[in-house]
């Protein structure tokens, strides 16, 4: 693929897998391992991550960044042991050196906020690496109906494919092996 000006973009990709990519944003972990809340709808949220992580995961190959490992090993210490302990089987991708660069094409675009510098990284991450989804309860700045295509057009614009951004929810998919 080529970049601005015709010059090429290097292919972060991992190698071909049959089963999907997943990228696990940061708030998915948290509502995997956090205490069921009060609120109805976080509630049901956590819920359907906890679905969704018992009954479909082994249908994905899973991964996560740095960044989500920094920004989950902060805060409680029991938190933070409950959270790391879901990242024993999952792989760490390391960062591509163009991620921060799409990352900063995503704020300056104005496709994802400048305060939410580490959303424009994770969603680079998953772009640069080739991941097929990208899953996270950030419905504010990724998984939002209303910024998703201006998303994907600057990351098509960099010559990367973007990453599917949805919730948990989205990816439940049919469950085909009755079919």
């Amino acid at each position: 693929m080529d970049g601005p000006g015709g010059s090429p973009v290097p292919q972060y990709h991992l190698p071909h897998m049959a089963t999907p990519t997943v990228y696990l944003e940061t708030s998915f972990i948290g509502y995997l391992t956090a205490r069921l809340s009060g609120d109805l709808v976080t509630a049901a949220h956590q819920k359907l991550t906890r679905v969704w992580w018992d009954e479909k995961r082994h249908k994905f190959a899973l991964h996560v960044s740095g960044f989500v490992v920094a920004e989950i090993g902060a805060g409680d210490p029991v938190a933070i042991e409950e959270r790391m302990a879901v990242l024993a089987d999952i792989s760490q991708l390391d960062i591509p050196p163009d991620a921060e660069r799409v990352g900063r094409a995503l704020i300056e675009k104005r496709a994802i906020p400048a305060n939410a510098a580490v959303d424009a990284l994770h969603v680079a991450v998953a772009a640069v690496c080739g991941m097929d989804y990208l899953l996270t309860w950030n419905c504010k700045h990724i998984a939002n109906a209303a910024t998703r295509d201006d998303i994907a057009t600057v990351i098509r614009s960099l010559g990367y494919k973007p990453a599917v951004l949805c919730t948990p929810e989205e990816l439940m998919g049919e469950d085909r092996d009755n079919e």
